[in-house]
């Protein structure tokens, strides 16, 4: 298994980081102030402006992340099978994609295969989880969205309670992360965690108003009261 899926199933919920509502002119700074808080995974949401109304990022901002980060891609575009090996040159471990963009997910998911990259595929909140179903057995992770993709700043949706039940039904016993993203703050995170959980992403809740170090501290501290803290992620071999 992959050393970092172990350590993503190993029993602590990890928090990823989403750096676009950072200060990107400060970024730097921003990055030493996760570094400090022991935060080793960043999210980056790359949107295309067509699968998402909004357009954001690409290869060049992810290279731009230190290696000492685990960089954790998601990708917000249509056919990502072609875009997939530059995010991957430029470094991503972890590559989440939606499997309403791409009319062949399967395709995506092999060309990844062998390579040590964390596969993930992620549900907008109107997609059943069944769609997922064929696709377990080349899955590392699923990422299950709590608010529709595209804006930061959304509410986290109830119905994402039954859908993480639903998600960790249809993993099983299979070696695969389950991941939420959208809409978690740093009063809800403790309930979030208590979903289950091994990968909660948060982005304005860490950035957004106050001090970064003071949110992340709240956070984390949060994540350990629900039972689950953060494990530490292996150096990489």
């Amino acid at each position: 298994m992959n050393s970092l899926l172990a350590r993503l199933l190993g029993g602590g919920t990890q928090l990823s980081v989403g750096v676009l509502t950072a200060d990107l002119l400060q970024l730097g700074n921003e990055l030493a102030l996760l570094e400090r808080a022991g935060i080793p995974f960043v999210h980056v949401d790359v949107m295309d402006g067509r699968f998402c109304p909004q357009l954001t990022v690409g290869p060049s901002f992810v290279r731009a992340i230190p290696d000492r980060f685990v960089k954790d891609v998601h990708l917000m575009v249509d056919e990502p099978l072609g875009k997939v090996e530059d995010f991957i040159a430029a470094g991503a471990e972890l590559v989440t994609f939606h499997t309403e963009a791409e009319a062949h997910p399967h395709r995506v998911l092999q060309s990844l295969s062998g390579r040590g990259i964390i596969r993930g595929v992620a549900l907008n909140p109107g997609t059943p989880l069944s769609v997922v179903e064929p696709l377990l057995d080349e899955l590392e992770l699923l990422l299950v969205l709590a608010v529709n993709p595209g804006w930061s700043g959304q509410t986290f949706l109830p119905s994402t309670e039954r859908r993480m039940e639903e998600a960790r039904e249809l993993i099983g016993h299979r070696q695969i992360a389950l991941a939420v993203d959208g809409g978690v703050t740093r009063s809800n995170v403790a309930h979030v965690a208590s979903l289950g959980p091994d990968l909660v992403v948060t982005g304005s809740a860490v950035f957004d108003g106050g001090d970064v170090s003071e949110n992340l501290r709240i956070m984390l501290a949060a994540l350990a009261a629900a039972g689950r803290p953060q494990a530490a992620v292996p150096e990489r071999s």
